[in-house]
């Protein structure tokens, strides 16, 4: 190889890092003029409008949701402020149910005692409330807590096949006691019309169809009693694969479970849910006890946070059902076992030996049941 080749050899990489450093620093020049024009036609379509919510709106008028939040004195500050600052924004109508009057919220103010002893006949009182003051305000109507969490969007997706005259009721269904299953209160219900109708006109106050008491922690579960002795449908909120949508703890802990069978929500499941990364639709809509720091969290990185170049393409919407129709069971079931398809230990990026790997599962396992 004579020294000229050589020399030519030798200056590729130069020229190689210089280009590349060039591309850091410097703005490269579109010239063909077609792609010039797409490139003027997408900043001022798109750039300007990059959160486009066109089909959101449309869906905000033809699917109304009022949310209602129970809350204490005590959270209004700490937490419901912050429902009201993120997702809560989002509902078409968002009312906070306490026992005191907050005018900054604002609440609504129900003649009942706080304490989880008395939280069903609270929700007694805020459900005779909405009904009288909001029944036709809305299409449907979601209960949440006040550390829950809601992508109201997903929520008006799901809605959107069924009738609101339809009798039936949606969340994260649990299977304790009850045969067609109850929502979990946590991960938040909702509430057609007509199963709201039915359930202030004929169920409360009514001792053949709900319990007459207010003294009960388990509003869930009593909810869920009123609804089958009134033949309102317990409804199937998981989407077309099986997976979920609506949740009883935060994100974390259904992304990495726990094997622990001897915590509750394994026995409580009405679905043989995938845990892991299979577990949760890509519409998922709820969770349950998110403190404020990661309501803002999740408010940042679903609606703040892009990827540049890539275009979602909205799913199309599904078929409108007459009254009384419910949309089909996914035809995808998910495994027959709880157990995740892949091993939890490669996703635990502080657990590098087995001891580790216990620790972690201990931490989340004591975590589980305090929050329970």
């Amino acid at each position: 190889m004579s020294v000229r080749e050589r020399l030519t050899l030798e200056q590729y990489p130069i020229k190689i890092e210089g280009i590349c450093l060039a591309q850091f620093f410097e703005t490269p020049e579109i010239t063909n003029p077609r792609i010039k024009q797409k490139s003027a036609e997408y900043t001022n379509s798109q750039e300007l409008k990059d959160n486009n919510s066109i089909i959101a709106d449309e869906l905000n008028k033809k699917v109304r949701i009022l949310c209602w939040v129970l809350t204490t004195p005590k959270n209004h500050k700490e937490k419901a402020i912050h429902v009201k600052r993120t997702w809560g924004k989002r509902c078409n109508v968002l009312l906070f149910m306490s026992s005191e009057e907050d005018k900054e919220l604002p609440t609504v103010k129900l003649d009942v005692t706080e304490g989880r002893k008395n939280m069903w006949g609270k929700v007694m009182e805020a459900i005779k409330y909405v009904y009288k003051h909001h029944y036709n305000d809305a299409d449907w109507f979601f209960k949440a807590d006040d550390d829950t969490y809601a992508v109201v969007e997903n929520l008006r997706y799901m809605l959107y096949p069924y009738n609101p005259q339809t009798p039936v009721y949606l969340g994260c269904k649990f299977n304790l006691y009850i045969k067609q299953g109850y929502m979990s209160g946590g991960a938040g219900y909702v509430l057609s019309r007509e199963a709201l109708r039915q359930l202030a006109e004929k169920g409360i106050g009514n001792p053949k169809i709900c319990t007459t008491t207010g003294v009960s922690e388990a509003e869930d579960f009593e909810i869920g009693r009123c609804m089958e002795h009134l033949n309102v449908t317990a409804g199937d909120s998981r989407d077309s694969m099986g997976r979920g949508r609506m949740f009883p703890f935060i994100p974390e802990n259904h992304l990495f479970p726990l094997k622990y069978k001897k915590i509750w929500y394994w026995s409580y499941q009405y679905y043989k849910n995938d845990e892991g990364l299979d577990c949760c639709s890509d519409l998922a809509i709820s969770w349950h006890y998110v403190d404020p720091y990661l309501m803002y969290i999740m408010d940042y990185l679903i609606y703040d946070l892009k990827i540049y170049g890539l275009l979602q393409t909205p799913q199309a919407l599904p078929a409108k059902l007459k009254v009384g129709e419910l949309m089909p069971e996914p035809i995808n079931q998910p495994a027959d076992t709880n157990e995740d398809s892949v091993d939890d230990e490669d996703r635990f990026p502080n657990a590098t030996t087995s001891k580790d790997l216990r620790i972690a599962t201990k931490i989340k396992q004591r975590n589980l049941t305090l929050e329970a």
